[in-house]
């Protein structure tokens, strides 16, 4: 199911692709969760409207607003989604995930309800399956790739730590605004990591334990394949 959300994230931004920029551009209007129009705050010209504002929140998470926002969230998604998926079976991982997609739209939505600008990406149900794994395999081994200056370095970091700083620095680049990148849906992240968090005991196997340990096969079965993050 992981790689079959990936082929339809990368099928979709190929039709984008195909429109150009101008009708690319009123597709993520038409298609992306836009906060004013689902709270009926706003009426978009008919030009702009293809499907029920509700809708929206489900064709959002498989819109990208480039080939480096599609890039990194399926990197993210091909690293964490596979371990979590096995940890629910396919079915009860897609549910999963299309939940968290819209508890993460849902969110960023309440917090914004005002805005206008067009929310896409599937940031937000990814930051659910990285809530899922913070509670599957907090000390799983994430290889982690970072410049030091114009030098690569590879470092070891469990999840735990690793994770944990991600939602730290979301929660941070929304508290100290100055620190946070325009145009980046931070409530969404939020909201989609801590529903991840609450849906990982309802929907895993029942076979499957919560805060796996170091030595868990889990673990090393993810050692044997070498797991890599950014």
């Amino acid at each position: 199911m992981t790689w079959s959300i990936i082929g339809a994230c990368f099928l979709v931004f190929l039709w984008q692709s195909s429109l150009g920029a101008k009708a690319g551009e009123i597709a993520l209007y038409q298609y992306g969760m836009i906060p004013a129009r689902l709270f009926g705050l706003t009426k978009l010209h008919s030009h702009f409207v293809a499907i029920p504002a509700s809708a929206t929140v489900l064709t959002s998470m498989f819109l990208h607003g480039g080939w480096l926002h599609l890039g990194l969230n399926m990197l993210f998604l091909w690293v964490f989604g596979g371990k979590v998926e096995d940890s629910m079976g396919h079915s009860r991982f897609l549910i999963f995930y299309l939940l968290c997609g819209v508890a993460a739209a849902m969110a960023q939505a309440i917090m914004s309800p005002g805005s206008t600008l067009p929310m896409v990406g599937a940031c937000g149900a990814i930051s659910g399956v990285l809530g899922a794994y913070f509670l599957l395999h907090p000390l799983a081994s994430i290889r982690v790739l970072f410049l030091l200056g114009f030098i690569p370095i590879v470092a070891h970091v469990p999840a735990l730590i690793f994770l944990g700083l991600w939602f730290a620095a979301q929660i941070a680049s929304e508290t100290f605004s100055v620190l946070s990148e325009p145009g980046v849906a931070v409530w969404a992240h939020v909201g989609g990591f801590l529903t991840g968090m609450f849906l990982t005991p309802l929907l895993r196997q029942n076979s499957v334990k919560l805060l796996q340990p170091r030595h868990s096969r889990a673990f090393q079965i993810e050692r044997g394949q070498g797991p890599w993050s950014i």
